[in-house]
């Protein structure tokens, strides 16, 4: 057993016992703030049926299907038999800078969302561009709200499959899923799906896909002129409690990888060394380094404590 392996099954076991199946159709992840937290949520274990596959358990659980797979990376995602446990990594670091609005961080595949209380997270997984550069990072608002809405293809999906009509009216064919959240930049949405299995997967031409059920309870609360800030970043860290946590998601590259069932190349961030380190500062004599190189190696995108014996049984 590897020593990241061992850090992943060590916290999840403490958990597993308050683990429980949910239905098929998972609740998106809430959680209460504090103003300073910087974790959210804990590990879980699901047991899987035998007529359950990893996308099956992805949806069930809200999680994405490249998220689960960067944690299971032993098990076969189609046929993984009756009694397997599935490592659930519901635990989140917190975006950094303003708590306001929505917050997509493309590389984690995930999109973060802080209601106007100012004590609430939710957050939910996404699918997002088949290639880098599809989606604009930085600001933008919501600037418009669309129930069944009409898609029409831009002109560099018709480039790929001109047999499509100029426009797809509401229904089961319809891309866009039942709801949709215009933004201010031109032909850019956050929106269902009618491929739900598209979610944590590098599938969109740009545009923010959630599950159905995610999109139906984020149009709800989404107002018009919400602000949407998004960021591309594969490497977290935070101090919780005085330890500091890593977070070190697959690379896109990796992502496909693992989304055709193939080994992940390994890839270890070129500055992950250095962004630990100027994150530990003077602590940095605290720093289980082994871990790190596990994390930067794997990338299991789950954060996990990397100061101290990573081992210990006081992690959440």
């Amino acid at each position: 057993m590897s020593l990241l392996h061992a850090c992943v099954v060590a916290r999840v076991l403490i958990l597993a016992a308050a683990c429980t199946l949910v239905s098929p159709l998972a609740q998106a992840a809430s959680f209460s703030l504090a103003p300073d937290q910087m974790l959210v949520g804990a590990p879980g274990v699901y047991v899987t049926r035998d007529e359950d596959t990893l996308l099956d358990v992805a949806r069930s659980n809200d999680l994405g299907y490249g998220q689960l797979i960067a944690v299971n990376a032993d098990i076969d995602p189609w046929l993984p038999g009756a009694g397997r446990s599935i490592t659930l990594p519901t635990v989140y670091l917190v975006p950094e800078g303003p708590r306001r609005g929505i917050v997509i961080n493309l590389a984690e595949q995930r999109l973060y969302y802080f209601p106007p209380d100012g004590h609430t997270l939710e957050t939910y997984p996404i699918g997002v561009g088949v290639e880098a550069h599809m989606t604009p990072l930085g600001t933008t608002r919501v600037v418009g709200k669309e129930v069944r809405p009409t898609w029409f293809p831009p002109q560099s999906i018709h480039q790929e499959r001109p047999e499509l009509p100029e426009m797809v009216p509401p229904g089961p064919a319809n891309p866009l899923g039942e709801y949709a959240l215009r933004l201010g930049w031109p032909g850019y949405l956050i929106h269902g799906t009618n491929k739900p299995y598209g979610v944590g997967r590098n599938v969109s031409h740009g545009c923010i896909r959630l599950y159905p059920e995610d999109i139906k309870r984020l149009f709800s609360e989404v107002p018009v002129g919400t602000p949407v800030r998004v960021v591309d970043e594969e490497i977290r860290l935070a101090w919780v409690d005085d330890e500091l946590y890593l977070a070190v998601t697959p690379s896109k590259r990796q992502m496909d990888e693992l989304d055709v069932n193939q080994p992940m190349t390994p890839d270890v961030p070129p500055d992950l060394v250095d962004r630990v380190a100027a994150a530990a500062g003077t602590r940095v004599d605290r720093i289980d380094w082994r871990t790190v190189d596990q994390i930067g190696l794997k990338r299991p995108g789950m954060p996990l404590r990397i100061t101290g014996s990573s081992l210990s049984s006081s992690d959440p």
